[in-house]
């Protein structure tokens, strides 16, 4: 199945390649277009639609392959990708309904709901278990806490990746890296399945960002960031389903960078006392650019914290394996460490609010003063 899945990568690549430019033709024909405003770092008209070459060439290059992988597929695993391919299609469906219509956030949280039911209750996809660090057992759940504690993983993890798409290639890039160790994770593991789902996504989404890399040709709009969203959130339900290999920590790693920026939105909208859903610009992106950082120096800034969050992700789930509980708390240590410091320093949660950095810069003081008094 390995090779099947490289094939696979090399398909949706050269299919992304092909067809991303008739995206582009089929959004102006539409008027799936962005218009310039104040929020955004675009100066002209461009066309959104993007996430529907993604889409198709994933779709295509996995109907390409699926029939010379079905004999290795267990049914949990066709079950799985039947799944993956129906609640994919429905949030692409959403997403490219918004790219044209701009519909309200209430219609496309509820689209995202039903599309996560229809995962949940109509392919019997869902958290059953968790492997609490530190502990030897698993944590097994009881369905009246699994379905909706999957169908809020799902919606999140959905939305997740749309709010960091802000920069040219920035959520296609991140997305890339999370798949990336979810892909090295699956390999490490032996889940072929996830790899075959990995590698063809990460084809498509490389062949993307040939167009959609700064300077951008076309957006991946909301069918793009929704679609990959969802396939990072159905992907790192993995982290979940392995037994005796990772902890539910490590779904929360690998998907880092959106995460958390989506965690210091709303601290930073709670201590400025404003409306946790009103849209502002003090994302972790147009921090780097307030910084001084040019456009691709800001995108290779965040894929460098993206890849970060993704080697501390594999390391903790080889350590959950080898039951290095350790090594898990060390790895927790160091992400809090330094999504803290990051925060501060860039100024994600305010210009102001810096407690760590004051707290660290009294201890320094303080040490200078007992140094000179000696």
């Amino acid at each position: 199945m390995l090779m099947m899945s490289i094939i696979g990568l090399i398909l949706s690549l050269g299919l992304a390649l092909l067809l991303t430019p008739q995206v582009k033709k089929f959004a102006f024909k539409v008027g799936a277009i962005d218009v310039p405003n104040a929020r955004k770092v675009h100066t002209r008209v461009m066309p959104r639609l993007g996430g529907l070459g993604i889409y198709l060439a994933f779709i295509l290059a996995l109907f390409l392959v699926l029939p010379f992988v079905a004999a290795d597929l267990s049914l949990r695993d066709a079950n799985f990708i039947k799944a993956f391919v129906v609640g994919g299609s429905m949030i692409v469906l959403i997403g490219a309904l918004d790219d044209r219509f701009e519909l309200s956030a209430k219609v496309k949280l509820l689209g995202q709901i039903i599309a996560a039911c229809v995962v949940v209750f109509g392919f019997d996809i869902s958290v059953d278990f968790v492997n609490i660090p530190f502990q030897d057992n698993f944590k097994y759940l009881e369905s009246w806490i699994s379905i909706p504690l999957t169908i809020f993983w799902i919606v999140g993890v959905t939305n997740a990746i749309n709010l960091i798409d802000g920069l040219d290639g920035l959520a296609a890039g991140v997305s890339g890296i999370a798949i990336g160790t979810i892909l090295v994770m699956s390999l490490l593991m032996g889940n072929m399945m996830i790899a075959l789902l990995c590698m063809i996504l990460l084809g498509a989404i490389i062949g993307f960002l040939f167009f959609n890399f700064h300077p951008a040709k076309i957006f991946m709009g909301d069918s793009g960031s929704l679609f990959l969203g969802f396939c990072l959130a159905m992907l790192s339900l993995l982290g979940f389903k392995q037994v005796a290999i990772v902890s539910f920590m490590t779904p929360l790693i690998i998907i880092g960078v959106p995460l958390s920026d989506t965690f210091f939105a709303i601290i930073r909208r709670w201590v400025q006392k404003k409306p946790i859903f009103a849209p502002d610009k003090g994302h972790l992106h147009h921090c780097l650019r307030q910084l001084g950082f040019s456009h691709r120096q800001s995108v290779l800034i965040i894929y460098s914290i993206a890849a970060f969050f993704g080697i501390l992700a594999v390391i903790q789930s080889s350590a959950a394996f080898y039951d290095a509980n350790w090594v898990t708390f060390v790895v927790i240590c160091i992400m809090m460490f330094f999504m803290q410091i990051g925060a501060e320093v860039i100024g994600l949660i305010g210009l102001t609010t810096k407690p760590l950095l004051s707290l660290l810069s009294r201890l320094r003081m303080k040490a200078h003063t007992e140094r000179s008094s000696k």
